[in-house]
């Protein structure tokens, strides 16, 4: 079971989404250039779509953080956590069109690893990119990520492990 509860930092709140989020994220997540980056994400991203997303929550799982901005509690994009395995956790996420380029990727992504790393002291995190988003996979460096040998389990993507 991977930690829900609230993660703050100096511009953010990463809080667990829930049932009343379901609309602020099918505003944010219905855009082809985020479905376009997700795997399993579709068009159009409907309400329906946006609540089966949330109740993923209740699996043990997979947790799917809204990534509010402190300023004027706005979603600007999602952080998950997933568990992959024995001892392994995948972290990966997405950032509304108007939100990126902003840092709100990399400060979401740090305050997720370093509460995982807190939970658990030695905890395997992966995450998986398509090479050519050039912007997820710098965020992913700029945490520490390397490449392994070991292709992505969804198509066109390279897996990345966080050294311990």
């Amino acid at each position: 079971m991977i930690d829900s509860s609230t993660i703050e930092t100096d511009r953010l709140r990463l809080i667990a989404l829930g049932a009343a989020d379901a609309e602020p994220l099918r505003r944010l997540t219905d855009d082809p250039a985020i479905i376009d980056a997700v795997s399993f994400l579709r068009a159009p991203f409907s309400l329906a779509d946006a609540t089966a997303l949330i109740a993923q929550n209740g699996n043990g799982r997979d947790l799917y953080r809204g990534i509010w901005r402190r300023a004027d509690n706005l979603l600007v994009g999602v952080i998950g956590s997933h568990l992959r395995g024995t001892g392994a956790v995948e972290i990966g996420y997405w950032i509304g069109t108007a939100f990126q380029r902003q840092g709100y990727a990399h400060e979401a992504a740090l305050a997720v690893v370093a509460r995982l790393r807190a939970a658990t002291p030695s905890p395997r995190i992966v995450a998986e990119c398509r090479p050519e988003n050039r912007a997820s996979w710098r965020v992913l460096e700029r945490l520490g990520f390397r490449p392994t040998d070991a292709p992505g389990a969804r198509p066109g993507r390279v897996e990345l492990v966080l050294p311990r």
